[in-house]
């Protein structure tokens, strides 16, 4: 093979423009904030922030890619942030059942959002703005019913703590206190979602029903159980993330988790997924849920003036994601010269 043809193939690769996005952020700060934001302090600051993203976009990611949109997420946080910590800390039941009532409960929710896509025909963003509104409603009702406050202490120990909201040090590498465990999950489960989009059959079913549902459904692939499996997989994902920062901050509130819908939609648009479904990785997505952590923490390692930071972020943002588009149109229209 030809190094234009190679050349070509790497570029329509969806996750290309998401890998130059990524290398032009890092350029950004590494010319006006220098390489701190590279080193220990700077590294775990970004690699939380990003982890807790990166667990609830390449869900959210999966469900675009197969033509759906799924922005519940800004409630499921803090419902499981809540339902952890009233079940484990108002009530004093063991942990471990406030991490399966919360899991379960985001089971529920995503059952329902995807069941009601299926049989309602009514668009995914409508349906899921709904069930937004829906959670944020019953979470406040029944938190300030219940423990007469819109935010609840929570005291975990043990195997709990350790798995789901501690600090990880990585052999010494990381100071104590840095580094959330929840890196070791964003990490796990990014390569299970590889397997998952890239090397099993439920990979080109997603593919196929964001490229044509109809068709997709004629050809015997089941686009209905997809859907509903999706849509689970991003509401207990988010109830996942919820509850790991109930359990690291010993505390939950109701407010919080808005801005992991437009967070979310930002890391994985710029991690080469079309809006439109049929393209885009899970490769892609990590790149681009790092990028945007990158760009949100490596401001403060400058020295502009804080008040512009949300125009800077959002040029950078907007600049990795034109990038993107470019070298895939590039890629798209590339033909190798012919010896």
């Amino acid at each position: 093979m030809s190094s234009g043809s190679m050349l070509g193939g790497l570029l329509r690769r969806p996750e290309a423009g998401a890998f130059l996005g990524l290398v032009a952020v890092l350029v950004f700060f590494g010319v006006f904030g220098g390489l701190t934001f590279l080193k220990i302090a700077g590294l775990s600051s970004w690699l939380n922030v990003a982890a807790s993203l990166g667990i609830i976009a390449i869900p959210v990611g999966l469900l675009m890619i197969a033509g759906e949109l799924d922005i519940s997420v800004g409630a499921m946080v803090p419902a499981g942030a809540m339902m952890t910590a009233v079940i484990g800390g108002h009530y004093g039941l063991p942990i471990w059942v406030g991490i399966a009532a919360t899991l379960a409960f985001g089971v529920l929710v995503g059952l329902i959002n995807g069941i009601m896509v299926i049989r309602t025909a009514v668009p995914s963003l409508i349906v899921t703005l709904g069930t937004l509104f829906a959670v944020q409603g019953m979470l406040l009702g029944l938190t300030v019913l219940v423990t007469k406050s819109t935010n609840v202490a929570l005291t975990t120990e043990g195997a709990a703590k350790s798995l789901f909201g501690d600090f990880i040090s990585f052999g010494g590498l990381f100071p104590p206190g840095q580094l959330q465990v929840i890196v070791i999950w964003w990490l796990a489960l990014t390569a299970f979602y590889v397997y998952f989009l890239h090397y099993s059959r439920y990979g080109n079913w997603i593919l196929a029903m964001g490229g044509d549902k109809v068709s997709a459904r004629n050809a015997g692939i089941p686009t209905d159980r997809m859907t509903i499996l999706l849509f689970v997989f991003s509401a207990v994902s988010a109830a996942f993330v919820g509850m790991c920062q109930a359990i690291l901050f010993n505390s939950a509130q109701v407010s919080g988790g808005q801005s992991f819908i437009f967070n979310a939609i930002i890391a994985v648009v710029v991690g080469g997924v079309l809006l439109t479904g049929g393209f885009g990785s899970v490769i892609g997505i990590f790149f681009g849920t790092t990028t945007f952590a990158i760009v949100n923490q490596g401001i403060y390692y400058t020295d502009f003036d804080r008040n512009w930071s949300a125009l800077i972020i959002g040029v950078l943002l907007l600049v990795a994601v034109l990038m993107n588009n470019t070298f895939r149109k590039m890629a798209l229209t590339y033909a190798p010269k012919k010896k």
